[in-house]
């Protein structure tokens, strides 16, 4: 007797909501070529209205607002922004996995998505900024499928410092450290002419190195944006803010990053991790996945994938060669 095993296919499948966002082919053209997509009020003002209400009650007053005004990150970070909220705090992870947001990266980069990191900006006046940078440098997923959602909580402008963005440079490889092996996105030794880069994310133009990759393109323009909004940034892509230059504004915004759900992770902020992976430490946010994920510890709701969707069966048909070498379904 011969027995058969019948595949149920994988069928991805967009699962149905009043509220759902549904990306244009013309938005992921977008996206694709110019390396950022910018979609308006994609958040309801009701939740920017709760995550703007819980970063203010997370706020603590510090004595080491000041900064230089070319400063290096560290200098910058001080007392201006909070990491991995997401793992301590249920609006954090709330945010993170927002379903409209989700809605979006399902498009871009799923449908399998997972969720890795959050951040959150305060930038009160005369603070904040962050020189030329990609996020691949500091986060690394191979393949290589990292992508940023950076939500406004308030108006941000070139004044108060909103982000600019170089288009099109998302194609640039990413440069790996000078100072440490460990820092490759990229196979070691496969580039001939991959250069190193040093001081990423200073403010100073000519101390951060990567500015000169900047130079190669038109000039970078800037992206104000209102409450509500968010813009979706492949990992690759150059960009940057200025310093608060205002006296009585501040740029409060909700930055989280993801990646494709297959991608492998060995990142956690800088935290240590078993095995070679920190997958099972970040939260699959939409579809499934071979590799190991945690769920939302506070409970937030989540669309994974549902074998029910699949019709039963043989496997999908895909383009394939016959004997003849034609090409069709089978």
């Amino acid at each position: 007797m011969r027995i058969f095993l019948i595949a149920m296919p994988y069928l991805p499948y967009a699962v149905e909501r009043p509220d759902r966002y549904r990306v244009k082919v013309e938005q992921y053209v977008h996206y694709r070529r110019e390396g950022y997509l910018l979609v308006r009020q994609l958040v309801p003002p009701e939740d920017v209205a709760r995550l703007l209400e819980w970063a203010n009650s997370r706020w603590q007053a510090s004595d080491t607002l000041a900064q230089p005004e070319k400063a290096a990150l560290h200098e910058i970070a001080k007392g201006t922004r909070v990491h991995q909220l997401h793992r301590i705090d249920p609006v954090a992870e709330w945010g993170l996995l927002h379903p409209r947001v989700l809605d979006v990266l399902e498009a871009l980069i799923g449908p399998d998505v997972l969720a890795l990191q959050t951040m959150l900006f305060y930038n009160p006046p005369g603070t904040g900024g962050q020189g030329w940078h990609q996020d691949a440098y500091y986060i690394t997923t191979y393949p290589d499928t990292l992508i940023g959602a950076w939500l406004a909580l308030e108006p941000a402008d070139e004044s108060n410092g909103c982000l600019w963005v170089v288009p099109g440079s998302h194609c640039e490889p990413i440069y790996p450290p000078h100072s440490t092996p460990f820092g490759q996105v990229h196979a070691a030794n496969a580039f001939e002419d991959l250069h190193a880069v040093e001081n990423v994310s200073h403010l100073d133009d000519e101390v951060n190195t990567l500015t000169r990759i900047v130079r190669k393109y038109p000039p970078p323009i800037p992206v104000p944006m209102g409450p509500g909004d968010v813009l979706f940034f492949d990992g690759h892509l150059l960009h940057r803010s200025y310093p608060n230059r205002t006296r009585d504004r501040w740029r409060r915004s909700f930055v989280c990053h993801y990646c494709n759900a297959r991608s492998w992770v060995p990142w956690n902020h800088g935290e240590p991790f078993e095995g070679d992976s920190a997958n099972y430490l970040h939260i699959l946010a939409r579809g499934s996945t071979h590799l190991p994920y945690a769920s939302p510890p506070f409970g937030t709701h989540v669309d994974l994938y549902q074998p029910e969707h699949a019709p039963p069966g043989t496997p999908p048909p895909r383009m394939m060669g016959d004997a003849e070498g034609n090409m069709g379904m089978g």
